[in-house]
């Protein structure tokens, strides 16, 4: 049982470590707070930097409860990943599953195969810029990335949706401009055109001052979601152009 919990709650040999009552439901709210706390020192600190000693006082637990829910400190790494992987599936999946719906009809206009990308933006763009965790998340994988840390959150991602989004976009922006989602030059404009929106998540503070900004809310994103489209759009017609 978690050492947090051993006084109150009855031990059983042989029950599951994690069951669904109130003390073990108590059990959950802490190992959600051990990874949110995690999740921002990995990202500030990266893996290396980051001790399971820092991430416990943080988080407001003894060393013994870290290891009852993680055994170790890529155990507490790897928990992260997998939260990133989850949120970003539950969050992506209705854009995703939208636009192949859009793709799915051979009749669909060229407007609302726009409107089905656009879609996909909005959604980066939320996912970048809304949560609280937004910036922890991305310096998390900035890290991963450069080889800081074990490979575990871009193998979830390749499991899971990430490739079936890379394949919706590109699809979608081959249907609009023509060509096949296979040649390399589109799958490069894809990036380009998310990229617009993942350029805001990076340099928040700089973003801020140099639009006069005092903070990044709904009104703010809805500008940002705004130009994106309308840049994806000229971009897109003049592709189009190029083709003709």
């Amino acid at each position: 049982m978690p050492p947090e919990l051993a006084k109150t709650s009855p031990h059983r040999e042989g029950a599951p470590r994690h069951r669904a009552d109130s003390g073990y439901a108590r059990g959950e709210e802490t190992r959600r707070r051990i990874i949110q706390v995690a999740l921002r020192l990995f990202g500030e600190r990266g893996f290396e930097g980051t001790t399971t000693r820092a991430i416990a006082e943080m988080a407001g637990v003894n060393a013994p409860a870290l290891q009852y829910y993680f055994d170790s400190k890529e155990g507490v790494y790897r928990a992260c990943a997998q939260y990133i992987a989850d949120s970003s599936a539950a969050h992506f999946e209705p854009a995703v599953s939208r636009a192949q719906a859009v793709l799915d009809d051979a009749v669909a206009s060229r407007e609302r195969i726009f409107e089905a990308f656009g879609t996909l933006l909005d959604a980066l763009a939320d996912f970048l810029l809304l949560p609280d965790d937004a910036a922890h998340r991305r310096l998390f994988i900035t890290h991963e990335q450069v080889g800081h840390g074990p490979d575990a959150l871009l193998e979830l991602f390749d499991q899971g949706l990430r490739p079936r989004m890379g394949e919706v976009s590109a699809l979608l922006v081959a249907r609009y401009c023509g060509g096949t989602p296979e040649d390399p030059l589109l799958r490069m404009r894809v990036m380009m055109l998310c990229g617009q929106v993942m350029v805001f998540s990076i340099g928040k503070r700089s973003l801020l001052s140099k639009l006069g900004w005092q903070d990044l809310g709904p009104a703010q994103l809805a500008a940002i979601k705004q130009a994106a489209r309308s840049q994806s759009r000229l971009l897109m017609d003049s592709w189009v152009a190029l083709r003709s």
